[in-house]
């Protein structure tokens, strides 16, 4: 595997366990950095100890980026104790010893301090920081161990950032490497369940060999990251930027970058964060919501995509209606929205789509077929559409979301779209997880003093008919279940947690597994063959 070989980072944040090459564009100071108005001495104090891992402009290099939006879940209290005492299973030091405490909280506020600009990252930024492994082709198209490679879960242990590989049959580990700073989103699987992709908080998306246990490209689509999809033919990964404003087409095969698309507003005014990218697998294309800008976008990824017309104008030349085309593939069909989309959930054929903002209180639907939106849903608080599952009740199909605001689960009907009930839940949920071969769904009370419990919901009675609290005081969270259905694992979500294996039918405890702030697990074949019961 190629690599280029940097110092290690002497401050400020986590650190991942692999290294990466230092990259062009953080060559340039960040003015953010170099302000000569500061009177504490951290911008001085940053070049000195920090800017050789971090990068010069706070961008990343071997260290994560250490910007306001990469950081935003640590808090500044925490920062401080980090530069002071280091961080465990990382490369970070402490510096209490040579550091005052003025100095160590001036750098946690300068790491807090947004750049004054939107900074750029190019084609050219993310073919710089590709890491290739040539061998990868030469590989084995066999899986080097003997559990059945679809039954196999990827655990991201989010406390000291690794990757546990888990048997599924036997729930023994069978290999555990370290990732990349801050895995955000789901992990998107090839459809042969062979390869695995990751995005970091920090831009990074990485292929993982699952067969070979080994990785086989790395790239940094951007600064920061939002998630990855992955597309149904398996050529091409799209990457959804917070900064900068982007979205980025790479190929599959080897990460190699294809197109950077800026998210802009029609004209080309306004830009905006990517809030979430998903695939739409029967309509071959990307859908797109930004966070800054009441659009939803369709990215068509199909060879034979037809040019994408952005509006009608009238030619004082020929005396006709034409319209405006954009390129067929990769191009954007643009959905007009009342406001912008935080997050989204598809129906079952892909033809309608279920989004909601950040204060509305509503969800709204949109028909993707048409282009509009067509009908609100009146649901308190905020819905996490993403964590949404969906099954057959009474003969309709019906949709169920967590609320991240509210102590309730919502039941939607998907052929009037009527809410049919709302149960409700020991405080706000954060996932909400289920499969075809089980009567139950387990959702979480991620929020407030009750972290600790699990509810498990009859999906026929809508009713809780179970409330697991093996730890008391301590975050449960996250259910994935096991290919058959027989089994749950359920996150402990602390530094010492664990993930911990239930019976499925008697919500009995079957094996604990000890991991650090195991944050998700994921099923091989449940994820690419789009179970009922996990997000896609």
């Amino acid at each position: 595997m190629k690599s280029r070989r940097i110092s290690l980072c002497a401050i400020a944040a986590f650190l991942i366990g692999t290294s990466g090459p230092l990259l062009a564009a953080e060559q340039i100071p960040d003015p953010a950095v170099q302000d000569k108005r500061s009177s504490n001495g951290a911008a001085a104090l940053y070049l000195e100890h920090c800017s050789s891992c971090h990068g010069v402009a706070r961008l990343g290099g071997q260290g994560p980026a250490l910007l306001p939006e990469s950081l935003g879940r640590l808090g500044k209290k925490v920062a401080e104790e980090v530069i002071a005492h280091g961080r465990a299973a990382t490369q970070m030091p402490g510096f209490a010893d040579r550091l005052s405490t003025e100095q160590i909280t001036a750098l946690a506020e300068l790491v807090y301090t947004p750049l004054p600009s939107t900074p750029n990252w190019t084609m050219a930024d993310i073919e710089a920081s590709r890491i290739f492994n040539e061998g990868g082709a030469a590989l084995p198209h066999k899986p080097v161990f003997s559990a059945d490679p679809l039954n196999l879960f990827v655990v991201v242990e989010s406390g000291d950032h690794h990757v546990t590989i888990l048997d599924g049959d036997r729930f023994e580990p069978i290999h555990r490497f370290p990732s990349r700073y801050a895995l955000h989103g789901g992990p998107k699987f090839s459809g042969d369940g062979r390869y695995v992709f990751f995005g970091s908080r920090d831009g990074w998306i990485t292929k993982y060999d699952l067969y070979n246990l080994t990785t086989v490209a790395e790239a940094r689509a951007g600064i920061n990251l939002r998630n990855i999809a992955l597309s149904s033919d398996g050529r091409y990964v799209a990457a959804a930027n917070y900064l900068p404003h982007s979205l980025v087409i790479l190929d599959a095969a080897d990460l190699k970058p294809l197109k950077v698309i800026p998210t802009t507003d029609r004209a080309g005014k306004k830009s905006s964060r990517v809030s979430a990218v998903y695939d739409a697998r029967p309509r071959g294309s990307f859908i797109v919501a930004l966070k800054d800008i009441p659009e939803l976008w369709e990215v068509s990824y199909r060879d034979d995509a037809k040019p994408i017309y952005r509006g009608l104008v009238h030619s004082y030349e020929t005396g006709m209606i034409e319209g405006v085309a954009e390129p067929g593939k990769f191009g954007a069909r643009r959905i007009a929205l009342d406001q912008p989309l935080d997050d989204f959930f598809f129906d079952p054929d892909y033809r309608h789509l279920l989004g909601s903002g950040r204060d509305a209180g509503k969800a709204v639907v949109v028909h993707l077929d048409v282009g509009r939106p067509i009908a609100t849903i009146d649901i308190p608080g905020l819905p996490h559409l993403g964590s949404g599952i969906t099954w057959t009740w009474q003969g309709r199909p019906v949709m169920a979301t967590p609320n991240l605001k509210e102590g309730s689960l919502s039941i939607i009907d998907m052929q009037d779209w009527s809410v049919i009930k709302r149960i409700e839940t020991a405080g706000p949920g954060f996932f909400l997880r289920s499969h075809e071969n089980t009567p139950y769904a387990w959702a979480d009370v991620f929020f407030g003093p009750n972290k600790d419990v699990m509810h498990v919901i009859d999906k026929n009675t809508l009713e809780i008919v179970a409330t697991l609290r093996p730890e008391p005081g301590k975050t449960f969270a996250h259910a994935e279940f096991t290919r058959d259905g027989r089994f749950v694992l359920v996150s402990l979500w602390e530094q010492d947690g664990a993930v911990i294996v239930y019976d499925a039918a008697t919500f009995k405890e079957v094996k604990r597994l000890p991991m650090v702030k195991p944050s998700g697990k994921y099923n091989v074949f449940n994820k690419i063959n789009l179970s009922d019961g996990t997000s896609h």
